[in-house]
Formats: structure tokens, C-alpha cells, sequence
């Protein structure tokens, strides 16, 4: 049987009815209050609305099983997030969202489904602040097939919600499989990569990041968000660091015009920009290698390590546990942790021979791209799959409307 046909199968000729959301379902918005204080971060008994979810714990107003439909079209649109989903048993909802109890004939899962893969654009009200009204929704139609025998009709739509489903639990089982597979080769790289650094074997002497010898830290610049051009010269801002940059770059995200970058702190090809400020001690004194031919500008918060030894591998110690055992000491701060230059200039680095730096370089650079690989693969796969799962939504979903049905 081709896939074109299966909902012909499906249907088995039976009649499909056209019929307007508010015929199908009873609307509870008026039973709404007003919510004022008793909001928790635990509880029994989910509050739904237009800032997530949390707990309520001391009423409720619905008891059963039932369709949320958020009201704020803005917020969805943008985030491109679903509108509808079916929850049960008893929850709190306030007026940012529409709930409705449908009658026997109708599964609640498929109208959910259904909903959820239309544009619901020509329904959305207001500019402002776009509005899905009560009146708008309850116009939305909704393909019933078989209503004049509410048993069969019923069984078609599980049996839409039953292909659909299984295709959202393997797309989730996919999901944990890659993810299980990136955290272990995480692990494994991790691993590997502080064994490499601790030197077991062969004698390596351990040196200051601050000896004459190795390196100097020079403070950034006031460069701010503020000062970002299109066009200029690369600069790179404390925050990036830990937000864009992986373990070396040849290109900055972002510039600064010409006339900004005479006056600021400049990084050279092969230092280091380290962020000496996070929010967490793991972002803390997290550091790329910068590897272009120009100079970059570079921002406060941050600084630059000028060093004598291979980039990649100053870039890659930072990431080790030696490293990190050493920089815990240095954090101060409360909301704000920080770690100063002149403490970064007291952590010890082996300093092996060049040509040992270039080899622990080349076995973590594959390393780095096995596990960049997968990580980069994640989602594209994640992608695939639900772009599979909206082709067969809307296969199952494509129901031959009436002339009357095209006219109404």
C-alpha cells in the first residue's frame, strides 16, 4: 500500500465532516479566576499560563481531562512553539490561555495534533500584542470523520494519534540515543585529554603561567557590546567566549570600526582571550586560542595570554582538570565570579617539548572532531526526523473538504 493512499485505507470511504471548533467542545473560559498571591515552586496541582508552569497548591478549577490553547499569539509565533496540548486531572489555568472539554465522539489528542499543524495566522487578532479570541477559535474547523458513528469515528482518529505518536517516541528514542552517545565520547575525550597533560611517563617541569619563560597576561580593553560594528576589525567580548567560541578560531564574530580599535587592548595571532567573568565557576577562565592573521580587539572582563608555546595546546590545558583544580582557588565573588591575572599567573602549565606540544595537539584536535561531529549532528538529525514526522502529520491529516464545506 503507498503511502499516498493510506488515509484513503484509513477512512474506507467513510464521510468526513467539516465542523467548527466551539460545536465540538464546551468553552470553560468563564469559570476563570483571577490569581493574585499562592504561586510555589512545588505543589500538587499545575498552574498553567503565559510565563510557563508552576505549582498551585491551594484551589483549582479543572478537574478532568481537557484542551490548553494559548491565547497569546505574539509569544507563539515567535518562539514557534505549539498552541495546543491536552492535559488531565485537576490544574489551575489563567486567562492567557483557552480551555475546552470536548463531547464523547472526539479524541482530545487528535484535535491537539490537529491544531497544532495548521497556520493559525488567518485566527490570530490584534497588533499590538496578538490575540487568539475566544470567538477565533472556536471557528477553527476540524476534520470529523465518520460523525454519524461516533465508535468508528473514534477509532480513526486513535489510530492518526497512534502513527503519529510512535513517530514522536522515535524520534525521542533517536534523540536519547545521540545524546547518550555525545556524552560518552565526552567522557572519553575528557579523559584522554587529562591523561595526556599529567605527564605519567616522562619527566616535564611545571612552570608558572606568569614565568618570563612562558607567558604574560595582559588585561582587555573597555570594549562593550555597545561598540560593535558590522564591519572593522574582529573583536571578541568576554561573553562570547563561553557562549560561541569552541577551542581556537581564525574569525570573530563580531567587529569594531577602525576609529574604536587604535585605542583598544589587541590581541595577536597565537595568544590566548581568556573570560576572567562569569555568572558560574565553569565559565570562568574559559579561553580560544586565536589563530587569524590580524590583530583583535579584545573587551574588560577578559584577557589576553601572550605565551611561547603552541596555542592549541595552552587552549587545551585549559580545559583539563589540572587546570581547573588550580583555578577553583583563585574564583572570588559572590553573583559575580571572577579570577584575576595575577592569580592566572601562579597556575602551573607543563611545558613539554614543542614537538610533544604538536603531538598532544593533533590527537585532541581528532578527538575534538569526533565529538563536534556528533554534537553538530544532533540536531540536524532531530531536524530529519521531524520534518519526517510533519510529512506523514499532514498526509494523515488531509482530509478532502466538501464544496460546501470550501464555501462556508
Amino acid at each position: 500500500m503507498s503511502q499516498l493512499n493510506y488515509l484513503e485505507k484509513l477512512l474506507d470511504g467513510v464521510e468526513v465532516e467539516w465542523k467548527a471548533l466551539g460545536g465540538l467542545a464546551e468553552n470553560l473560559d468563564s469559570m476563570r479566576k483571577p490569581i493574585t498571591s499562592g504561586l510555589r515552586e512545588s505543589g500538587t496541582i499545575p498552574y498553567y499560563g503565559a510565563s510557563g508552569i508552576v505549582d498551585y497548591v491551594k484551589d483549582y478549577i479543572f478537574d478532568g481531562d481537557f484542551l490548553l490553547v494559548s491565547e497569546d499569539g505574539a509569544n507563539l509565533l515567535a518562539r514557534n512553539t505549539p498552541i495546543a496540548f491536552s492535559i488531565s486531572g485537576k490544574s489551575w489555568v489563567n486567562n492567557h490561555a483557552h480551555v475546552l472539554k470536548f463531547n464523547t465522539y472526539v479524541e482530545l489528542r487528535y484535535v491537539d495534533i490537529y491544531i497544532n499543524s495548521i497556520d493559525l495566522t488567518p485566527y490570530i487578532s490584534g497588533a499590538a500584542q496578538p490575540k487568539l479570541n475566544q470567538k477565533n477559535l472556536n471557528s477553527i474547523p476540524i476534520p470529523i470523520p465518520c460523525p454519524n458513528n461516533p465508535e468508528k469515528s473514534l477509532a480513526i482518529q486513535a489510530e492518526i494519534v497512534r502513527i503519529l505518536d510512535a513517530f514522536t517516541a522515535m524520534t525521542a528514542e533517536l534523540k536519547a540515543e545521540l545524546k547518550a552517545e555525545l556524552n560518552l565520547r565526552k567522557k572519553q575525550y575528557n579523559y584522554y585529554r587529562d591523561q595526556l597533560f599529567s605527564f605519567e611517563d616522562v619527566e616535564v617541569e611545571c612552570l608558572p603561567m606568569g614565568n618570563e619563560n612562558v607567558g604574560e597576561f595582559i588585561r582587555g580593553g573597555g570594549l562593550q557590546k555597545k561598540d560593535f560594528t558590522e564591519t572593522g576589525v574582529g573583536c571578541i567580548h568576554y561573553g562570547q567566549i563561553y557562549t560561541y567560541y569552541g577551542t581556537y578560531t581564525t574569525e570573530t564574530k563580531t567587529c569594531v570600526s577602525l576609529e574604536f580599535a587604535k585605542k583598544a587592548r589587541k590581541a595577536k595571532s597565537g595568544d590566548l582571550v581568556i573570560a576572567t567573568t562569569s555568572e558560574n565557576d565553569e565559565d570562568v577562565c574559559k579561553a580560544v586560542a586565536w589563530l587569524g592573521n590580524d590583530d583583535i580587539a579584545v573587551s574588560s572582563d577578559a584577557c589576553i595570554y601572550r605565551h611561547k608555546l603552541n596555542p592549541k595546546y595552552v587552549s587545551y590545558f585549559f580545559q583539563t582538570e589540572h587546570f581547573q583544580k588550580q583555578k577553583r582557588q583563585y574564583i572570588t565573588g559572590t553573583k559575580v565570579r571572577r579570577v584575576n591575572a595575577d592569580n592566572l599567573a601562579k597556575i602551573l602549565i607543563p611545558v613539554p617539548t614543542p614537538e610533544e606540544q604538536s603531538r598532544i595537539v593533533s590527537i585532541l584536535d581528532n578527538f575534538d572532531a569526533i565529538t563536534n561531529s556528533i554534537t553538530k549532528g544532533l540536531p540536524r538529525e532531530i531536524e530529519l526526523r521531524q520534518k519526517q514526522y510533519e510529512y506523514y502529520r499532514d498526509l494523515l491529516l488531509s482530509f478532502p473538504k466538501s464544496h460546501s464545506d470550501e464555501a462556508a
